[in-house]
C-alpha cells in the first residue's frame, strides 16, 4: 500500500539523499558550469537532482562576478525530464485515506522547483547557455529552451515526451515553441511526438548552432568570453528588455528601449566603448 507523501516530504527525503546529482565548476570568476550528474538514469530530474541545481542556481545568480551560466549533462544525454517514479507515487496516493493534499502536492513540486527554476534562468541577469550533449526530453527540454542560448552537439536530440505520456507542454514549452514554430507546427511536433534531430532543430530555431560533441564545452566557453567582453552594465539592461518584447507590441518595445538606453549613456562601460570606437576611426590628426 502506498502511503501519502506531502510535497514537504518529497522535499526532506530529496534533501537526505548523499549523492552529488549536480557538479559546479567554476572555470573563471565570470563563469560556471552545472553539470547534470546522474548520467546512469540518464539526469532525471529526481529531487535530489532538482534540489541541488536550484540551490546551486540561486547562489550563481546571486554572485555579482558571475556572468555566464552553462548548463549541461554528463553521459549520453542532457536530461530525460521529470521522475516518473516520482508521478507514479503521486499517481498512486490519489484518493487515498492518508493523502491530503490531492493534486496540491504535484502543483507545488512544479511551480516551486520546475517552475521556479525556470524563472531563474529567464529573470536573472545571469546569461544561461545550454549545452546539449544528447537528449533533452520534459522538463529537461523545457530548461534548455529557457535559456538565454542553446548550443547542441551533433547528436542531440529534441525529444517530444509530453503527448505520449498524457501530459501537456511544461514549464514554458508551450510558449517557447509557439514563438519558434507557430501553433501549427507547434501542435505537429506535440501530436506527432517525432524526434527532432540537432540540425533539424537550428533550422527551427530551437538552438542556436551545432558543434561535434567534443567541441561542445569549448563553444560554449566562448559564448562566455563574449558575454564577459560587454560592458558589465549591458545584459542587465538588454536581458529582460529582450525578454519582454517578445509579449509586447511594436510601440511598447520602442518605448522600452527609449526609457533604457539613457542609462547607458551615463556608465562608464559606454563611454569607455566610445572612446575606443571613436580613436579606431579617427582620421589623421590635421596641422
Amino acid at each position: 500500500m502506498t502511503v501519502a507523501k506531502t510535497y514537504d516530504d518529497v522535499v526532506a527525503e530529496g534533501r537526505e539523499s548523499g549523492a552529488q546529482m549536480v557538479r559546479l565548476e567554476r572555470p573563471s570568476p565570470d563563469r560556471a558550469v552545472l553539470t547534470l550528474a546522474d548520467p546512469d538514469k540518464l539526469n532525471i530530474l529526481s529531487a535530489p537532482l532538482m534540489l541541488q541545481l536550484q540551490d546551486h542556481g540561486e547562489r550563481l545568480v546571486a554572485d555579482p562576478d558571475v556572468r555566464s551560466i552553462v548548463l549541461t549533462g554528463d553521459g549520453p544525454g542532457f536530461s530525460a525530464g521529470g521522475d516518473l517514479r516520482m508521478m507514479q507515487q503521486a499517481v498512486d496516493q490519489f484518493g487515498a485515506d492518508d493523502d491530503t493534499e490531492g493534486a496540491f502536492m504535484p502543483y507545488q513540486w512544479i511551480r516551486y522547483r520546475f517552475g521556479a527554476f525556470a524563472r531563474l534562468i529567464a529573470k536573472s541577469d545571469k546569461a544561461w547557455i545550454a549545452a546539449l550533449n544528447g537528449p533533452a526530453a520534459g522538463v529537461g527540454l523545457a530548461f534548455a529552451l529557457t535559456c538565454d542560448l542553446a548550443i547542441a552537439a551533433e547528436d542531440a536530440v529534441i525529444v517530444p515526451a509530453f503527448g505520449k505520456l498524457g501530459l501537456v507542454p511544461e514549464v514554458g514549452t508551450s510558449w517557447a515553441l509557439t514563438r519558434a514554430l507557430g501553433y501549427r507546427r507547434t501542435f505537429e511536433f506535440y501530436v506527432g511526438g517525432e524526434h527532432i534531430d540537432a540540425r533539424r532543430a537550428v533550422e527551427l530555431g530551437l538552438v542556436n548552432e551545432v558543434v561535434r560533441g567534443d567541441e561542445l564545452l569549448s563553444r560554449a566557453h566562448a559564448w562566455c568570453d563574449r558575454i564577459a567582453g560587454l560592458p558589465g552594465h549591458a545584459l542587465p539592461i538588454a536581458k529582460p528588455l529582450l525578454r519582454a518584447s517578445a509579449d509586447a507590441s511594436w510601440d511598447q518595445s520602442l518605448t522600452m528601449e527609449e526609457l533604457a538606453e539613457p542609462m547607458c549613456f551615463t556608465t562608464r562601460g559606454f563611454a569607455d566603448g566610445v572612446a575606443r570606437v571613436t580613436a579606431a576611426t579617427a582620421g589623421p590628426a590635421r596641422n
